[in-house]
């Protein structure tokens, strides 16, 4: 059953990354890929602040729902896969300043907003 939770989760989750990416383009242009890396920032700061609550709350919450949320939905939401390719996409278009930038981006501002979650998560639960 488990699988069966992680699976939808992850429909769930890619759904709502084309939708945000599709949108971000939309809005910024194409010329960067700032949907995936918005993506993955929101996912992490979102992952942060599931994770805390989670764990928190670990006899609350039934056993199908941290494989739904973490794995699935947040899984299937943010996607290094994407973010690798864009980045290699721009280093294939010689634009290795971008590139650059759009990896270290995403990378420490992803990791600030979960960390960022953690603390927000915590301070709303003490």
């Amino acid at each position: 059953m488990t699988v069966f939770f992680v699976a939808l989760g992850g429909a769930i989750g890619a759904a709502l990354r084309f939708l945000s990416v599709g949108w971000v383009m939309r809005l910024a242009g194409p010329d960067f890929p700032y949907g995936t890396m918005l993506v993955n920032i929101l996912g992490s700061l979102i992952m942060g602040i599931a994770a805390a609550v989670l764990l928190a709350r670990a006899e609350d919450v039934g056993p199908n729902l941290h494989p739904f949320l973490l794995t699935g939905i947040l899984g299937g939401f943010t996607t290094f896969s994407a973010f690798s390719l864009d980045a290699f996409r721009l280093l294939e278009q010689g634009r290795a300043i971008a590139a650059g930038g759009y990896v270290l981006g995403s990378v420490i501002l992803s990791i600030g907003a979960l960390i960022a979650g953690v603390i927000l998560a915590r301070s709303i639960l003490t």
